[in-house]
């Protein structure tokens, strides 16, 4: 399973980083391919492709605020998922739960 996600926090600091950790881990522990674009104080680190999006069998959304560019998942509603930050550091396997 190929994972993609966001993560940004209305600080654009800790959470948003503590969130991408959290989703990058459960992956690996479930064996799963996964990257994670960071939406933070920063601005936007490890951005992902188009294919890289197009390619995955789940986008996690982990966000307090609005994604920047996020026009570019629109094409793929029916493999989104969204939860907030806090809610994917305390339990990583809630984005499978909500699939």
């Amino acid at each position: 399973m190929k994972v993609v996600g966001v993560t940004s926090c209305a600080t654009g600091i800790a959470h948003t980083y503590m969130a991408a950790e959290a989703i990058k881990k459960i992956c690996k522990e479930k064996g799963y391919e996964c990257k994670v674009e960071t939406q933070g104080a920063l601005g936007i680190e490890n951005k992902l492709k188009d294919k890289e999006i197009a390619a995955a069998d789940l986008i996690v959304f982990a966000n307090d605020v609005g994604i920047t560019q996020a026009s570019r998942f629109k094409p793929y509603k029916d493999k989104t998922i969204s939860v907030k930050p806090h809610e994917v550091i305390k339990n990583p396997g809630i984005i499978f739960e909500k699939q």
